[in-house]
């Protein structure tokens, strides 16, 4: 009786188990670059379909392609019960405000944003701790102590990388040389590769010879750039070292995916939470990348230097600024 016992209750918490996971209709709303921008929309798409691949549960998509069809995408989605909806960018914090509020018994994730309300978790990185450590990388390459920084739209969340980026540099060569450019002030801004190209060629034209592109599919112009030019580039977000092997130094890695992931897992098994999360290099959210493709650019004792760079900022010894701290890069 008492092995029969043990069966049924576990069949019965296999059910119960099933039957909660059929209640969750996750979905997403992607920014206007699309989940194929090979960056932070993929990266977020990659998350989701690691998701789908581990549970059989699929996510409802939407990917609009301008801004009156991404509040209008999300609410569509909110009236016919999807749960938790992803909303993929700061550029929809409004549209998660207005909808969450309109929806309180939707939960909503907004990645880059924050929308206090008890029905939204709002996930945020530390982009200013990997943004130090590809600078340290790129300083170590450089051949000329120049490094350039290309951003897609001019924003606080942007100078932050770029801040953390020129403090890395700068921490390995103090007398390292940082140029930047901001790509516009509109969303356009991430999807402009020909712009992304004119200002890496004319940074490569006043010596630098590694550029830090964190500007979506506009950094993909800026990777043709480095290559066509023989000088390193540095990806963003998603691990974008096979786009240019060879030419990528490294990616700075921001794990949208796993943000992604672990909104629609929470919700799943009953503990997702409203509220702020933020992930930095101790919990794995941002890092950078090393792999197969770049192994060749990056010696052994580049690694070791870098191991221990990270391992500096994780314990508190190395303190980064953080631009969105106080809106400058004061070190």
């Amino acid at each position: 009786m008492k092995g029969l016992f043990l069966v049924s209750a576990t069949a019965l918490a296999i059910a119960a188990a099933s039957a909660h996971a059929a209640d969750i209709q996750p979905a997403v709303v992607y920014d206007q670059a699309g989940k194929n921008d090979k960056s932070f929309n993929e990266g977020v798409f990659n998350g989701i379909t690691k998701f789908t691949n581990d549970t059989g549960i699929q996510v409802r998509e939407v990917e609009p392609k301008n801004e009156a069809q991404v509040k209008q995408g999300m609410e569509r989605l909110a009236k016919r019960g999807y749960s938790p909806i992803i909303a993929v960018g700061f550029t929809m914090t409004n549209a998660v405000q207005e909808v969450a509020e309109k929806y309180p018994d939707v939960q909503f994730a907004i990645i880059d944003s924050v929308v206090d309300l008890p029905n939204v978790q709002s996930v945020l990185f530390k982009e200013h701790e990997g943004s130090f450590l590809v600078g340290a990388l790129a300083a170590m390459a450089s051949k000329t102590n120049a490094v350039g920084f290309v951003g897609g739209m001019d924003i606080p969340l942007i100078r932050k990388f770029e801040c953390g980026y020129e403090q890395g540099a700068k921490f390995v060569s103090k007398d390292a040389t940082v140029l930047a450019n901001m790509t516009g002030s509109t969303p356009d801004a991430w999807s402009n590769p020909t712009k992304g190209t004119e200002l890496a060629k004319s940074q490569f034209s006043r010596g630098v010879d590694v550029i830090f592109a964190a500007a979506g599919g506009t950094g993909l112009g800026v990777y043709q750039a480095a290559k066509d030019d023989g000088k390193l580039a540095i990806g963003v977000d998603s691990n974008q070292n096979h786009i240019q092997p060879g030419t990528m130094l490294t990616s700075m890695v921001k794990r949208v995916d796993l943000a992604a992931y672990n909104v629609y897992e929470q919700a799943q098994n009953g503990t997702w939470k409203p509220g702020i999360t933020v992930l930095g290099l101790a919990d794995g959210g941002v890092d950078w990348a090393l792999d197969s493709n770049n192994q060749s650019l990056v010696s052994a004792a580049m690694k070791a230097q870098m191991d221990d760079i990270k391992a500096k900022i994780i314990s508190g010894e190395i303190s980064v600024h953080d631009y969105m701290s106080d809106n400058t890069c004061s070190y």
